[in-house]
């Protein structure tokens, strides 16, 4: 696309779907108005009352040309899709790219980058101005269903007298759409500094230096270098590569990796673009040297998420409120409409008017939609403290409601390094720090058969690391056993060699030493020394070995064979000379498991978490590192090739999924496919890894979890938490996290939406028994003022304080926002409006009318900060928002001119007595939790957990 003719074409296109949101909205408006002319006219049938009326259509006109105007504005700030290039940067020779991009293998200069970094911001639109940005997010949050006809009301108030009314009714609508659209930018700003945390180092060359950048730096032009695992920053077209592959899943669906080269090709198609590597996808393996060539909106990824960060997807809970919000719009309006036609009925218009408006405005929920941001937002920030960085705050939600994690094991449930952990003599065996004389010459020999160290330099083969380190740890030297031992000549580990082998000379004279696997080690033995004797090596011997390498093998050890002789004065080391050796023993390495692995994985089963292990290991390994965690538990085993045998039939693969608690042997395709028969099982799936090879899986997750700073650019450009730390501890502390969201949201939501029920029912309730209304519209509003949105999102906000696991496990999308939340609603509404009809009735029996609604005014506000303040479990913030609206009800009652404008009267020792105790006892039944029947309820259990059940 591109050119000014597919532009005109592409804002024809949006001018006409704006044209119908248009005039359905304007049609509303319009009948909105002459509703409202109607009332009037009814009001005051007069000829100045038919005046009224056309000035209410008059009024519905202008607001319709202000909408259209409005519309148009924000159809001129829209920003067309990005052009397709026209350049065909796949099927150009290298030298003609770096030619047309003015750029060469050494890179651009500093200058010339910045030169052309201006230039693309000259030719991007221009932004929003900030008062227009904010004036337009005010706009967007008056853009509600009943903004209009609660106006048209206030406009109705107004002219019938009630200017005050009408005034206050206008204040507390522009209030909460100034608060709410300040919240919801906040959440903006914090989202984008988020990702921005979160992007990846980029390696890119300039003036023939290479350096280290941010995605933010690159222009066209950019000499950029991969590495396995590196996230592709920009789109780049490929000027060298050495054995590269691509996984480009993220941009064609592909699971398999792609092979890349920089010969140029005419394929049309992306994925079959050989010479070129797009922004999003990942190195697979291999390497290579490459040069940008588009950036941000103009790369192909870019172009098909335009509008990622400008309108972020809606998670489960925020989708699950704005459903609440629309239910709440008929029973606003049904409370509205009974208290105008209560009112009607007795005659009084004008103050059934203003009352009725005035309760619709009370009765909208409007912190709603703000409840799930602050919650996910304050939850983030406070992982943030705790080595997480959230890339989306939105992912929150669905780590609340995770109930299956999937850990890689190396580098993950194990710390990612070799160690030496055992040492036999073929019979025995014994651990590094229980050695027996024998057995520390076996180490001996084992650590003359490594390469030399002076202590200074680590070794590159991490084998060799740990038989040092080892040996370390035991006290072992090379003059074990061989005293006066220094090397001559060394022949390196070769994986077609298999073994590492060793000319040294000793007091007793020259000897060859060797260390490699026992398959191709055994072989070259023809004795063995036992006790410190010679012995031959029958078959019954070598029998005897191979089952002691099976049995280690199958305990998850990497097992090496020890041999040594005594050598010839020949000065050569060669293969051929590798014979004839005496077998010594065997040593017995592995990844060691994380100290704490274990407790976090009982942590997360007491959390009702199902714990599975992904591998590439041997199945004999995985089995044992599974069984020292604690992690079989009843399951199976199942290896990648099972997977493979299954592959057609998904509920084949499914059966397979079902059982297990271990996969080994499996490659990213096959975590993609566990991760995929759990979501078809219904199952809320998180996955951690580290490498190139878990970022599919982690991409396709619920809850994608990055682990350490070591993590590769591509696990951590596809997941939606990076624990910098990596520490299982800390994905425990954030699933509590995740699952403390849900207990917060619930009674922040129990709160607001209890408070507003019950206004409701003692507002339309006391309309029915009494000839004057409990409250008048202006104290009504200032219960809204006082208790609707800012109590709430401190409540959703404010940190968990002694959460207790195991009533976590309870909580969750369905537990916290179904009948737990309907039963905490009707009981919150049922103990405010009980509480405050009882304090009412009390001092309307002791006192005059105006001092009666001014008690039932303090003490349902009284009640729902009490209710604030007791759920705040001590957190300051909370109850400093409780504490500043009490302190702003007891000024307005006792002001005398304030108490006046509300329709209040300063109260005595006695009326506030009555609202004391209406308060406590609002409080206290409003917060008594008591059981609410129902499956989702009931805690998970083994047999909801496919077999996998708690500790």
């Amino acid at each position: 696309m591109g050119g000014p003719d597919l532009e005109t074409a592409w804002l024809l296109l949006e001018a006409a779907e704006m044209a119908r949101v248009v005039s359905r909205r304007s049609t509303h408006v319009a009948l909105q108005g002459s509703a409202a002319g109607a009332l009037l006219g009814l009001a005051d049938p007069s000829e100045q009352g038919a005046r009224r009326t056309s000035i209410a259509t008059a009024v519905a006109q202008a607001v319709n040309v202000a909408g259209g105007m409005w519309s148009v504005l924000g159809l001129s700030r829209r920003t067309p899709p990005v052009p397709a290039p026209d350049v065909a940067w796949h099927a150009l020779p290298v030298g003609e790219v770096l030619r047309v991009l003015g750029t060469d293998a050494h890179g651009i200069a500093e200058a010339e980058a910045e030169r052309r970094r201006r230039d693309r911001i000259a030719d991007q639109p221009s932004e929003t101005p900030a008062g227009l940005g904010v004036l337009g997010t005010i706009a967007h949050e008056l853009d509600t269903p009943l903004t209009l006809p609660l106006a048209a009301g206030a406009g109705v108030s107004a002219v019938t007298g009630a200017t005050s009314d009408a005034a206050l009714v206008a204040a507390v609508l522009l209030g909460n759409a100034i608060l709410s659209g300040a919240q919801g930018a906040a959440a903006r700003r914090a989202l984008r500094r988020l990702v921005t945390e979160a992007a990846p180092p980029v390696r890119l060359r300039r003036d023939g230096v290479d350096r280290v950048g941010i995605v933010d730096d690159l222009v066209p032009g950019d000499i950029v270098l991969l590495e396995p695992g590196d996230a592709v920053p920009a789109d780049c077209r490929l000027i060298e590569t050495v054995g590269l592959e691509m996984d480009e899943s993220p941009l064609t669906g592909e699971s398999v990796p792609v092979a890349k080269s920089a010969a140029a090709t005419r394929a049309a198609a992306i994925g079959e673009r050989t010479s070129m590597a797009y922004a999003g996808t990942t190195v697979a393996a291999g390497s290579a040297v490459c040069v940008v060539v588009a950036t941000g909106a103009e790369t192909e990824a870019g172009r098909n998420a335009l509008t990622a960060l400008q309108e972020p997807p809606r998670s489960g809970v925020q989708q699950r409120l704005r459903e609440l919000t629309k239910a709440s719009l008929p029973a606003a309006g049904a409370a509205a409409a009974a208290l105008l036609t209560t009112g009607l009925l007795r005659g009084r218009l004008a103050e059934s008017v203003s009352n009725s408006v005035a309760l619709a405005v009370s009765a909208i929920p409007e912190g709603l939609p703000f409840i799930a941001t602050a919650a996910e937002l304050s939850a983030s920030r406070r992982l943030s403290r705790r080595n997480i960085l959230v890339r989306d705050p939105r992912s929150m939600e669905a780590l609340g409601r995770t109930d299956v994690i999937c850990f890689d094991k190396t580098g993950t449930l194990t710390e990612g390094r070799i160690a030496l952990r055992v040492v036999s003599d073929g019979r025995v065996c014994a651990s590094i720090d229980q050695l027996t004389p024998g057995q520390r010459g076996i180490l001996g020999a084992a650590l003359r058969a490594s390469p030399p160290s002076n202590g200074q330099e680590v070794l590159p083969h991490p084998t060799d690391q740990a038989v040092v380190a080892g040996a370390e740890t035991a006290g072992v030297t090379t003059g074990e056993a061989a005293d006066g031992w220094h090397g001559l000549r060394e022949l390196p580990f070769e994986p077609v060699r298999g073994f590492h082998a060793v000319l040294g000379a000793a007091d007793a004279g020259l000897m060859i030493s060797v260390k490699g696997a026992p398959e191709t080690t055994l072989p070259r033995c023809t004795s063995r020394r036992v006790d410190a004797q010679v012995q031959p090596l029958t078959p019954a011997d070598r029998q005897e070995i191979e089952a002691e390498v099976d049995r280690m093998a199958r305990q998850g050890l990497r097992v090496l064979a020890i041999a040594e002789r005594a050598a010839s004065t020949r000065g050569r080391l060669v293969d051929e000379r590798v014979d004839g050796m005496q077998f010594l023993g065997l040593l017995g390495l592995a990844d060691p498991t994380r100290p704490t692995a274990a407790e976090a994985i009982r942590r997360l089963r007491r959390a009702g978490i199902t714990v599975l292990m992904l591998t590439g290991d041997h199945p004999s390994t995985a089995e044992a590192i599974a069984a020292e965690l604690g992690l079989l538990d009843g399951g199976t085993v199942v290896t990648g090739p099972e997977l493979d045998d299954a592959e057609a039939d998904d509920a084949a693969v499914d059966a397979l999924v079902s059982k297990a608690s271990v996969f080994a042997r499996v490659s990213p395709t096959h975590k993609v496919a566990v991760v995929q028969a759990l979501h078809r099982a219904g199952r809320s799936v998180a996955v951690t890894g580290d490498g190139a090879n878990d970022a599919p899986a982690i991409r396709l997750a619920d809850v994608g979890i990055a682990l350490g700073e070591q993590a590769t650019a591509a696990a951590r450009q596809a997941a939606d938490l990076i624990v910098m730390d990596g520490r299982l501890e800390t994905i425990v502390d954030g699933v509590v996290e995740g699952r403390a969201m849900w207990a917060s949201v619930r009674e922040s939501l129990a709160l607001l939406l209890g408070g507003n029920l019950g206004e409701i029912l003692f507002t339309v309730g006391g309309s029915l028994v009494s000839p004057t209304p409990a409250l008048n519209a202006r104290q009504i509003l200032f219960v809204n003022l006082m208790t609707d949105l800012l109590p709430a999102i401190t409540v959703a906000a404010r940190p968990p304080r002694n959460v207790d696991p195991e009533r976590l496990v309870r909580e969750g999308p369905d537990t916290s926002l179904g009948r737990a939340l309907t039963g905490d609603v009707i009981r919150r509404a049922v103990a405010t409006s009980t509480a405050t009809a009882g304090a009412w009735l009390a001092a309307k029996a002791t006192g005059t009318q105006r001092r009666a609604s001014t008690v039932a005014l303090a003490s349902l506000v009284g009640a729902q900060l009490g209710q604030t303040a007791l759920l705040s479990g001590g957190d300051p913030i909370v109850l400093g928002a409780a504490g500043a609206s009490a302190a702003a009800l007891v000024g307005a009652v006792q002001t005398p001119g304030v108490s006046q404008f509300f329709g209040c009267r300063p109260l005595g020792p006695f009326a506030w007595g009555i609202v004391l105790v209406a308060t406590a006892a609002g409080t206290a039944f409003g917060t008594l939790r008591l059981p609410v029947p129902g499956p989702d309820q009931s805690p998970p259990t083994g047999e909801a957990d496919g077999g996998h059940g708690e500790d």
